[in-house]
């Protein structure tokens, strides 16, 4: 569970493209700003790429179901998480994206709940980072 932090502009969903290029994802990756969740199955496992930006109630996805979309065997990103905190997993990996001068852009990494990057080495064995 990889949560994608910044203000608008800072290269979230950018940072997310790269993401699902590097597990092998073919073809356009768009921002799921209108639809809320994107799924990938082209890669060399599942990316669920969420973007809770026009979330105006958690509820929302409760009723939508795509609570059952969070974690799993995939990768999951979510951008702007902090609209519904209570559906994000313990265990996850918090990107801040901060804008700098010009292109530039300063990453920060803060793990929760015992997740390690150590993690990330095992691709094949996906549940435990539920």
């Amino acid at each position: 569970m990889l949560l994608l932090q910044g203000p608008l502009g800072a290269g979230k969903s950018e940072l997310a493209r790269g993401i699902a290029w590097g597990l092998g994802v073919t073809g356009p990756v768009t921002s799921p700003t209108f639809t809320l969740l994107n799924i990938y199955e082209t890669g060399a496992i599942p990316l669920h790429h969420f973007d809770w930006y026009r979330i105006e109630d958690p509820e929302e996805l409760l009723l939508a179901g795509l609570d059952e979309q969070i974690g799993g065997q995939s990768v999951t990103l979510i951008e702007w998480s902090e609209r519904a905190p209570d559906l994000v997993p313990g265990r996850h990996l918090e990107i801040t994206l901060t804008p700098l001068a010009g292109d530039y852009r300063e990453l920060a990494l803060q793990s929760a709940g015992g997740f390690v990057l150590k993690d990330l080495d095992n691709i094949d064995n996906w549940e435990h980072m539920q």
